[in-house]
């Protein structure tokens, strides 16, 4: 934000540090008053007609501001994709490991992105990977609902689930 001596526009529309309207005037008649009381002439509507400044303390204002920012950044959840890798010819056994460790993630509040690779000729065989991916489907519905469905890219087939929202 452009402020005190940066505002080069002729006219301004100046509020003061308290709220009140002091109404139109030169950049240089609102400079003075700031400088007067001590404050900082600080543009905060360069849009408007004719641009709005306001008379306040810049420095605290920018405190103020980083401290609000850093209060919003602790309270957000970063949620991180974990990956599950499954095979055509999975058995019973690894399958159930594979389904128990993305029920974890999903209950972490994690998203799970599950992908099947496929091997040499097990590209000529597209609807084997649709079908683990559907057993897979279904079996974790109790914990996430598919975000993304089953999709071929390359050699792999992808999809991306994520956690059921609690109640």
């Amino acid at each position: 934000m452009p402020i005190n001596e940066e505002i080069r526009d002729k006219e301004v529309r100046v509020v003061d540090a308290d709220g009140s309207q002091l109404g139109i005037m030169s950049a240089k008649e609102a400079q003075r008053i700031a400088l007067e009381k001590n404050l900082d002439l600080v543009k905060i509507a360069p849009q408007a007609v004719p641009p709005v400044c306001r008379i306040m303390d810049y420095g605290k204002y920018r405190f103020e501001q980083a401290k609000r920012e850093k209060e919003a950044k602790k309270n957000q959840k970063v949620i991180e994709i974990k990956e599950i890798r499954l095979s055509l010819n999975i058995d019973t056994n690894d399958f159930n490991t594979k389904l128990n460790h993305a029920a974890k993630f999903l209950q972490s509040g994690n998203k799970v992105k599950v992908s099947v690779r496929f091997r040499g000729r097990e590209m000529a065989h597209p609807e084997l990977g649709t079908a683990v991916m559907t057993r897979f489907t279904e079996s974790i519905a109790p914990y996430g609902t598919v975000e993304k469905p089953p999709k071929m890219e390359g050699r792999s087939m992808t999809m991306v689930v994520t956690a059921k929202p609690t109640k």
